[in-house]
């Protein structure tokens, strides 16, 4: 039996459940950075918070392409959504007598159900993206501007949400009312979306399920890059920072959460100011290896300017976020976009969940290295870290393909 394509419906359903999700899941990350900021952990002990929740993505990336080709998306929707809920009741448990390093353990095992829960309902939600888009190159991107975008702007509004529930409600009070807010969502993924949406043929074998073709293999690592990029001052070293310079955590929550708001409405944009041409590569392709090369310069005039002490830190940090934050919404709205152009339909989850595998080992590079630079050297350090990973990030990006080649088989 063939399993149902995704019609204008189903993609509706999938991008409101994840929405939702987003929104929650960001709301989580600020709770847990702030809390235990002012707890008093260092840098590098809250980077270590996040590092289960970063790495169990990767895995989970790679498996949920697999499970989602296998038993179909909607079916991986629920379980992201279940076992966030999950990991959200086990680290409102933790008990209050424990020490630092048990206290560390405990989060970042809980952190690491809520990695894996969020990439599980990443990869399925944007391989229905790919099915939605059937084979026009201009309806692709637009939808995959248009879900990608939207995501990040929760994902901004999740952090402010996040901030103002730890203000309102503590630390415990703030994870059972996400955890009960995770309802609706569910709700919406079991009841309206046809359980085997997506289901095909998958691979039979880790090597199969590993080895992409080159365009996914040379766009994942680009990707790495530039996620670490991002989060290797973006993730502790901009809210540390913030913090340290004596602002309050809904001030930090609502910073984050402008900026990412802002970001998640350029990528919603960007078609609209990316070359476009009817094969869908030979334009986009190009655009994607000059915005890398922009975009390294971007946190390279931000340390120099805050090294130098002759603006203001709070302009330059403006300044440098709105023009970071741009090129990079454009530059991810490509690889996005590229990533699903490259893919086969039959095999979409599975090249979205190696491409995404790829997206959390750079999200976990970035966070150590946030946490290793800024304990080291303040917010300058991380943002000489995000220019070097950017520079690699261009780099990978010269060798993408400008056509999708012949499929290998599953």
């Amino acid at each position: 039996m063939s399993a149902p394509a995704a019609g204008t419906r189903e993609f509706l359903v999938v991008s409101g459940t994840y929405l939702g999700f987003t929104l929650g899941d960001g709301a989580l990350r600020m709770l847990v950075l702030l809390h235990f900021a002012r707890a008093g952990l260092s840098p590098l002990a809250i980077a270590l918070l996040f590092l289960l929740y970063e790495a169990a993505g990767i895995a989970a990336n790679l498996a949920g392409g697999w499970l989602a080709t296998r038993f179909g998306m909607a079916r991986m929707l629920v379980s992201g959504l279940l076992l966030q809920v999950a990991g959200l009741l086990v680290l409102s448990a933790l008990p209050a007598d424990l020490g630092v390093g048990a206290s560390i353990a405990w989060v970042a095992a809980a952190q690491g159900m809520c990695g894996i829960a969020k990439d599980l309902a990443k990869t399925a939600g944007k391989s229905a993206v790919r099915l939605s888009a059937g084979g026009a190159p201009g309806r692709l991107m637009n939808l995959v501007a248009w879900f990608t975008g939207s995501k990040n702007a929760a994902k901004g509004a999740g952090f402010f949400l996040g901030a103002a529930l730890l203000e309102a409600a503590g630390y415990r009070g703030a994870l059972w009312i996400l955890a009960a807010a995770m309802a609706l969502p569910l709700a919406l993924a079991a009841a309206g979306l046809p359980p085997l949406l997506g289901k095909a043929r998958a691979s039979r074998s880790v090597r199969a399920l590993l080895s992409r073709d080159a365009a996914i293999n040379r766009l994942s690592l680009a990707r790495l890059f530039l996620f670490g990029s991002r989060d290797a001052w973006f993730a502790l070293g901009l809210p540390l920072h913030l913090q340290a310079a004596g602002w309050s955590m809904a001030a930090v929550g609502a910073w984050l959460a402008a900026w990412t708001i802002c970001y998640g409405l350029a990528q919603a944009a960007a078609p609209a100011a990316i070359p476009r041409s009817a094969d869908g590569f030979s334009r986009e392709v190009p655009a994607a290896r000059l915005l890398a090369a922009l975009l390294a310069g971007v946190p390279v005039a931000i340390a120099m300017s805050l090294a130098t002490d002759r603006a203001s830190p709070d302009a330059v940090l403006a300044l440098g976020l709105a023009a970071f934050g741009l090129v990079f919404a454009a530059n991810s709205s490509l690889h996005s976009y590229l990533v699903l152009a490259y893919a086969g339909r039959d095999a979409a989850a599975e090249d979205v969940g190696f491409y995404y595998a790829a997206n959390a080992a750079g999200r976990l590079v970035g966070t150590v290295l946030s946490g290793v630079l800024a304990t080291s050297g303040g917010l300058v350090a991380c943002l000489w870290g995000s220019a070097a990973m950017l520079a690699a990030c261009a780099l990978a990006s010269i060798a993408l393909p400008a056509s999708r080649g012949p499929r290998r088989g599953p």
